[in-house]
C-alpha cells in the first residue's frame, strides 16, 4: 500500500485508554486512576489498569500498525508516568518508555504525533487545585520542557492539549469524566483561562527546544447536520447548536479558544 507523500494515514490513542500498567515502574497516580476505582461512574467498574496493556506490547502494536499501512500515529504522553508528582523528580522509567515508543515508530516508517495532555493530569496536581490552580501554567511548563528535552531530537509534531472543551465540560462541568465533578461556569472560565496560558507556555517552550516542530491543539467538532437544504432546516440546525452552548456553558464555544490564540484577545 502506498501513499502521497503528504498524506498521512493514521490512527489516535490516549495514554490511559491503552497503556495500563497504571502503577508500573514508578509511574504516579492519575485523576483517571482515582475516577476509575473510587467514583462508581464507571460501567462494570471497569478501570484502565490494564486496558490494551500497551505499556508491555508496545512493539506488537507498532508491528500492527506498519502492517495495515499507517504512516502516522498520534499517541498522548502519561503527564504522572513521566512526573510522578507532576513537577519535580523525573521518572526515568517513564521516560524511556516514550523513548523505546518514539524509536520503535521511527524504525516502522510510522510518524510519531506527541500530545502531552490526554486528561490524565497528576492527582498529585489536582490536589493543590489542579487547572484552578493558576500555578498549572508553570506545572504544565515544567512537564513540556522534560518532555521537548527528551523526545525533540526525533518528534518534530506536537499536540499541547487533546479537546479541552470536552475535558472542562464532562470533567468538571457535568461530571461524566474524571475527576467528576459539577463546578460554576466561572470556575469553568478560570481552568479554560489556564489552559490557554498553559498551552502558550508549552508552544514557547517547544518552539525554543524543538525549532523545527509544528504545534496545535486537538478539538473535536460535531456540529449538527440540517434535516435537509431547506432554510427551515438550516436553520433549525444553528438553532440546535446554540441552544446546546447556551446550556453547556459560553466555554464550549468556539472564539473562546481561537480569538486568544489568534489575535491575542477573548470575543
Amino acid at each position: 500500500m502506498t501513499f502521497r507523500d503528504d498524506f498521512m494515514w493514521g490512527a489516535a490513542t490516549a495514554a490511559y485508554q491503552i497503556e495500563g500498567a497504571h502503577i508500573a515502574d514508578g509511574k504516579g497516580w492519575s485523576i483517571w486512576d482515582e475516577f476509575t476505582h473510587y467514583s462508581g461512574k464507571v460501567w462494570g467498574s471497569h478501570t484502565g489498569d490494564v486496558a490494551c496493556d500497551h505499556y508491555h506490547r508496545y512493539n506488537q502494536d507498532v508491528t500492527l500498525m506498519q502492517q495495515i499501512g499507517m504512516n502516522g500515529y498520534r499517541f498522548s504522553l502519561s503527564w504522572p508516568r513521566i512526573l510522578p508528582e507532576g513537577t519535580g523528580t523525573i521518572n526515568a522509567a517513564g521516560l524511556d518508555f516514550y523513548d523505546r515508543l518514539v524509536d520503535a515508530l521511527l524504525a516502522a516508517g510510522v510518524k510519531p504525533f506527541a500530545t502531552l495532555f490526554h486528561w490524565d493530569m497528576p492527582y498529585a496536581l489536582y490536589q493543590k487545585g489542579g487547572w484552578l490552580n493558576r500555578d498549572v501554567v508553570a506545572w504544565f511548563s515544567e512537564y513540556t520542557d522534560v518532555v521537548a528535552r527528551r523526545l525533540g531530537d526525533r518528534v518534530k509534531h506536537w499536540i499541547t492539549m487533546n479537546e479541552p472543551t470536552v475535558h472542562l465540560n464532562d470533567g468538571y462541568f457535568i461530571g461524566r469524566h474524571a475527576p467528576g465533578e459539577c463546578r460554576s461556569s466561572r470556575d469553568i472560565l478560570r481552568m479554560a483561562h489556564h489552559t490557554l496560558l498553559a498551552h502558550g507556555e508549552a508552544v514557547k517552550m517547544l518552539r525554543e527546544r524543538v525549532p523545527e516542530s509544528s504545534i496545535g491543539m486537538a478539538f473535536a467538532v460535531s456540529p449538527p447536520t440540517p434535516a435537509d437544504d431547506s432554510p427551515e432546516a438550516i436553520q433549525a440546525a444553528q438553532d440546535h447548536l446554540f441552544s446546546n452552548r447556551l446550556r453547556e456553558g459560553w466555554f464550549r464555544f468556539p472564539e473562546l479558544w481561537s480569538e486568544p490564540i489568534f489575535n491575542k484577545q477573548y470575543p
